[in-house]
């Protein structure tokens, strides 16, 4: 069975999604977890509930996208918990559109959440693991990097970005950290939610549809990818490292027709 119990766990964009489901599962398995957001009344509260449930959580707000506020969130973790354990990589921002609509400022606010977050995250905490001589970061990551989505040109690109950071980071400081990607599918989110926007449909007949394409024939929840990541942070996964593990539903394996 897997289990967290007592592992030093930062989870990025904790607060909503599949960071809120990572959290609350961490939590759940007896990990100390520290979560990550910009969203400070949902923090505070998600804070509060944990640890009325007997969890240690804390919250601390943080901007993903300034790397003082990255380097503040990781001392401020090894000062309250001497280590860190784990971090979970999960922030992210999606922008709808082909290349020939984007400009500087939706271009920064992609990659600088998506992307940049995730070298801040690894360069002030790779040297906190390599000190404590190990740690895990895992990366959330997305089938988008395989899949030419329409109207997902940034999105899909910022994902191909990270796959290959995952293998970069797994080299550059292996014998001490060890980094793997989380690759999802489908997930019943708030960003999923938003990209239904302008269809001529409501969101529960376009969830239904896309539902019956799946081959598990349902839409990815955010426990599924928590019990995932879990798994993944734990000391059960320590050979694997360097990788992603994709959970689509299967939706990789369909034909294009």
């Amino acid at each position: 069975m897997t289990t967290l119990r007592d592992k030093i766990i930062i989870i990025t964009g904790g607060t909503s999604g599949i960071g809120e489901g990572c959290s609350r599962h961490f939590a759940a398995l007896g990990a100390r977890v520290v979560i990550a957001s910009n969203q400070a009344g949902p923090g505070s509260a998600l804070e509060r509930e944990l640890r009325a449930a007997g969890h240690t959580a804390d919250f601390v707000f943080t901007d993903v996208a300034s790397e003082a506020s990255v380097q503040a969130l990781i001392a401020h973790t090894v000062e309250l918990h001497g280590r860190i354990d784990g971090v979970h990589c999960n922030a992210g921002v999606w922008a709808q559109g082909k290349v020939t609509g984007f400009d500087d400022a939706v271009w920064n606010r992609v990659m600088d959440v998506n992307v940049k977050s995730v070298f801040w995250t690894a360069k002030h905490v790779v040297p906190v693991m390599e000190r404590q001589g190990a740690g895990v970061i895992v990366i959330t990551t997305s089938v988008a990097a395989f899949v030419g989505f329409p109207s997902h040109a940034l999105y899909c690109a910022s994902k191909a970005a990270l796959e290959a950071l995952v293998r970069c980071l797994a080299v550059d400081h292996a014998g001490k950290v060890r980094v793997v990607g989380l690759c999802p599918g489908t997930i019943d989110t708030p960003m999923l939610a938003a990209t239904c926007a302008g269809w001529d449909k409501p969101k529960a007949e376009l969830y239904a549809e896309v539902a019956r394409r799946i081959p598990v024939r349902r839409l990815g929840q955010p426990l599924d990818v928590a019990q995932a990541a879990a798994f993944l942070l734990g000391d059960e996964s320590g050979y694997i490292n360097g990788t992603s593990l994709v959970l689509d539903g299967g939706t990789m394996a369909l034909p294009p027709w």
